[in-house]
């Protein structure tokens, strides 16, 4: 099974990634100790024999574990490390860097602060291991100070993964910078001098697959009060059926949106507010939507807060219906981050008009939609799908997530593949579940691929659960009920809490 390399990655998509290999079973104790090594390695290009010295300017994160994992290294082979620490150690969080840290300092001098420039000079080589890919912003002291010394003092610098401060106007600009893993984003050889990336062990399908990892893409509380990003959805949908948008629209509210607003013809209107009070519904039209309804629909959207739409689920391939949505999905594209879905497919003509590089569009056909409305393959093997799957998204600007036995996720640039959910998921329903978890993921401002996958491994993850407690009997429904606590399930696992707003008495 090949898999393509993809390019830099963010700082968010490394955390998923090393989260991903965890899971896998590689230790982060494994990955510090490869990491450590690579950096020692890399030293030895840049120093003279042994017995040169060596400072190492450690953060009190993982990015300092490695950092000094290396200096353990660089004494085993004969060489002279010293340890700047430039916070007190007994912040170190993380029991890998911890563990790193106590190694090194039964070994070789450690000081606890910020070393003066003269200190740094008698030295051949300073290693910057002062922050990693968590670092953003400007920089704060200690580190702006570390960082003030280290340029000062004007010997050779070897950043590990990334220089600190990287893209700050006070950043490090090293000699050399060795990359873990992969290049990160906002690396140039002007920030970082002579690059070069070293493997450590994170196994491609971490990259590659959907694991737990993907629960830290869900946004964080933001604003005052730490209060999340509203997310407002709207679905779009209904007439001759009514479960689907209303499945649709519930799934984006235990997904964390703020509203869900169901646009539906009579009678479906009318079935989709009995399946909940907590839905918002608006009757547009009658027995399904025909291209005079569409004054009628785009008013409604203007009158409203919309952060997300989610349409085509319910709505029927009556020709009239098809004809409407073919004239109402340019105007929504160009808008608001959209996802398409069911029937709605077959009026998708694309490619985007240019107003839509804006926003997210996902595409969320399963494989006979796939064939049938995109002109895709829905056979040959999961390598050739994933391919035909990058020409579509690329020929249309989109990102497409295929639902199927192995779900792809692809927005031509980046591509991801999800295997995490029971065959008993393959159940009427579980797909419109999917377009609203994707919606409510739009709303809150996540980029096409990372709501396809986050949502793709946690309604399958969600099917799980649901499938441990209804056996064969699995529907949709129950699926729906374990949305939510398969979120708080997984940002625990991935060391996050919930969003849970507590009283003043609870502090």
């Amino acid at each position: 099974m090949a898999f393509a390399a993809e390019g830099p990655v963010s700082p968010a998509e490394m955390a998923v990634i090393e989260r991903n290999a965890i899971a896998l079973g590689v230790s982060l104790d494994a990955l510090m100790e490869n990491a450590g090594r690579a950096v020692a390695e890399e030293a030895v290009r840049h120093l003279p024999s042994p017995p040169a010295r060596v400072a190492v300017l450690a953060g009190t994160g993982n990015n300092g574990g490695d950092g000094t994992c290396a200096a353990h290294y660089l004494g085993q082979w004969g060489y002279a490390p010293e340890i700047w620490i430039v916070r007190a150690p007994a912040e170190i969080r993380s029991p890998a860097a911890r563990r790193c840290f106590d190694r090194a300092a039964l070994e070789f001098p450690v000081h606890v602060g910020v070393p003066r420039p003269v200190e740094l000079g008698e030295f051949a080589l300073v290693i910057d291991a002062l922050l990693g890919t968590g670092q953003a912003g400007a920089l704060r002291l200690p580190y702006r100070d570390a960082v003030h010394a280290a340029r000062e003092a004007g010997a050779p610098i070897l950043s590990v993964d990334e220089p600190t401060g990287l893209g700050a106007d006070d950043a490090l600009r090293p000699r050399w910078t060795v990359a873990l893993h992969g290049l990160k984003t906002g690396m140039t050889a002007e920030r970082c001098g002579e690059l070069v990336v070293r493997a450590i062990g994170i196994p491609p399908e971490a990259q590659a697959f959907t694991g737990p990892g993907e629960f830290l893409r869900y946004p964080a509380p933001s604003g005052a009060g730490g209060h999340p990003r509203p997310g407002r959805v709207v679905v779009i949908g209904g007439g001759p059926f009514a479960g689907a948008p209303a499945l649709a629209a519930l799934a984006a509210l235990r997904a964390g949106a703020e509203r869900a607003t169901v646009l539906a013809p009579l009678p479906a209107a009318d079935r989709v507010q009995g399946f909940s009070p907590d839905l918002v519904v608006r009757a547009v039209g009658e027995d399904h939507f025909r291209p005079a309804d569409l004054p009628t629909l785009e008013a409604g959207l203007a009158e409203m807060t919309v952060d997300a739409v989610v349409v085509g689920m319910g709505i029927g391939r009556a020709a009239p219906t098809v004809e409407a949505m073919g004239k109402l999905l340019p105007a929504l594209v160009a808008r608001f981050p959209t996802v398409i879905d069911a029937d709605a497919l077959d009026a998708f003509a694309g490619p985007l008009p240019e107003e839509a590089d804006r926003h997210p569009v996902v595409l969320t056909p399963n494989l006979t939609e796939f064939a049938r409305a995109l002109g895709g393959e829905a056979f040959g093997s999961a390598d050739e799908r994933l391919e035909e799957a990058r020409r579509r998204a690329a020929a249309r600007r989109i990102t497409l997530l295929v639902k199927g036995e192995e779900d792809l996720v692809t927005d031509a640039r980046r591509s991801a593949r999800n295997r995490h959910h029971p065959r008993a998921l393959a159940v009427g329903g579980a797909g419109d579940l999917l377009a609203g978890v994707v919606g409510a993921l739009l709303a809150k401002g996540l980029p096409g691929v990372a709501a396809g996958r986050l949502a793709s491994y946690w309604v399958g993850e969600a099917g799980y659960r649901a499938a441990a407690r209804a056996g064969p009997g699995l529907t949709a429904t129950d699926v729906l009920e374990e949305l939510a606590p398969t979120l708080v399930a997984g940002l625990e696992r991935v060391g996050r809490r919930a969003d849970v707003e507590t009283g003043p008495e609870s502090g």
